[in-house]
């Protein structure tokens, strides 16, 4: 395993120490949001510009990459979101954050292509899996890692905003000491949405209903957490919680989705998670609330992955990097305007009003997954997907995934009308 992780050591150094900034940076801001006295809508529509400049950094980055190269660009963007990280705490103003939250997905989702992109360039074909799930894993524990940061000092003093800007400036060492040759500039995937949603209907359907979720834990979380009672380690617990559980419970949970109908392993999985999430809505600030976090983070993380893997069943193997990009586009979507939402809701109906929306959110999806369960076949691939856990990174991450992987010799015969695998459907 060394052998395979030395070359890209510094690719994952370096990505470890920008997500410990940046998962401190979005918790901190929240509860500096609360402490000044901003309002829940507030916070949800300054937590939703994140994810808009997010969605503009997808079309942006590649431009930037090609005029000035992968370094330069990541030293660029790298300094753009160290600054504003600053600046939230120079200028103190619910407006001036929303336009810096912007600033700083568009910068951070650049970040994100960079470093993926690099990886693409570095890992061979038959190793794609194993550097996925490390990358992942590197992801997901240097956001949890990150909510721990909150116990060095108070969200209302100037000290954590140091820090995350530190963390991010210090991801550029090891970035630009790398002796690794610099990739080649990838191509923007082209892709067809409504000929996507024709196909896979209920792959989009979980994309973009599990990104108003997930995007509302991310934005409004710590909010809830700190309204419902938590003081800033409880916070971070609370964070830290749901983020250990989706990077734990989504292998097993992948494992048996690969076994068996993903579509009846989907509607389980959305099914418990609504009843957690129900559960989570009684309950006050305690141990018992953060055991639920854990359960509902594990089963809410899994959705995106499913929906992938459920994209990837009913594709061919030349379209699933648009296919995929497609699945990303609107998963973004959903991020936008869950904060946005759960944010509104919170403000009329209080810090319950969180765990609510993650019940009607998800309770939306677990509907029109029984609907297809028992109204529509879907037709499946040969050969079909698997399950890799992953986060919404950059849509180059998605080259990394073995099954996007073109096949050197296609099946002609194979076309969207063959006929359905018994095994792997359930009769409408």
């Amino acid at each position: 395993m060394w052998s395979l992780i030395a070359p890209i050591s510094s690719l994952l150094g370096g990505v470890a120490l920008l997500l410990l900034g940046n998962g401190l940076l979005n918790t901190l801001l929240t509860l500096r949001g609360v402490a000044e006295g901003y309002s829940t809508s507030m916070l949800g529509l300054i937590m939703s510009g994140y994810f808009v400049g997010f969605l503009l950094g997808t079309w942006l980055a590649i431009p930037l990459v090609r005029r000035v190269g992968h370094i330069r660009a990541f030293a660029f963007c790298a300094a753009l979101a160290a600054i504003t990280a600053l600046l939230h705490v120079l200028i103190v103003d619910p407006w001036v954050w929303l336009g810096l939250r912007v600033l700083y997905g568009l910068a951070l989702v650049s970040l994100y292509m960079v470093i993926e992109s690099w990886l693409n360039a570095q890992v061979p074909n038959d190793k794609r899996g194993q550097v996925f799930a490390v990358y992942m894993a590197v992801n997901l524990g240097a956001l949890a890692a990150a909510q721990q940061l909150l116990n060095l000092a108070s969200p209302s003093d100037f000290v954590l905003f140091v820090l995350a800007a530190m963390l991010i400036s210090a991801a550029l060492m090891p970035i630009t000491l790398t002796r690794q040759l610099q990739p080649s500039v990838p191509d923007t995937l082209h892709t067809n949405l409504r000929q996507i949603v024709g196909i896979a209907p209920l792959a989009i359907a979980a994309a973009g209903l599990s990104g108003l979720a997930l995007g509302a834990f991310w934005g409004m979380a710590p909010v809830y957490a700190s309204l419902n009672g938590f003081d800033a380690t409880g916070v971070g617990l609370l964070m830290s919680s749901t983020i250990l559980g989706g990077a734990l419970l989504q292998w097993p949970i992948g494992i048996y989705s690969d076994k068996h109908d993903r579509r009846l392993v989907l509607f389980w999985v959305v099914a418990l998670a609504v009843v957690v999430a129900l559960l989570m809505s009684l309950l006050p600030a305690g141990r018992l609330l953060l055991g639920l976090m854990f359960i509902w983070g594990g089963l809410a993380f899994a959705i995106y992955p499913i929906a992938v893997a459920q994209l990837i069943d009913q594709l061919h193997s030349d379209e699933i990097l648009a296919g995929s990009s497609s699945l990303l586009m609107v998963n973004g979507i959903g991020s936008v305007c869950g904060p946005l939402l759960a944010g509104v809701l919170m403000q009329h109906l209080g810090a319950q009003a969180l765990p609510l929306y993650f019940a009607a959110t998800l309770g939306l999806l677990a509907a029109y997954t029984l609907y297809r369960l028992r109204h529509v076949s879907d037709l499946i691939s040969e050969p079909a997907g698997h399950f890799m856990p992953m986060l919404r990174t950059s849509h180059t991450v998605l080259e990394l995934m073995p099954d996007a992987q073109p096949t050197d010799d296609p099946d002609p015969t194979d076309s969207h009308e063959d006929p359905p695998n018994p095994a792997q459907q359930t009769p409408g």
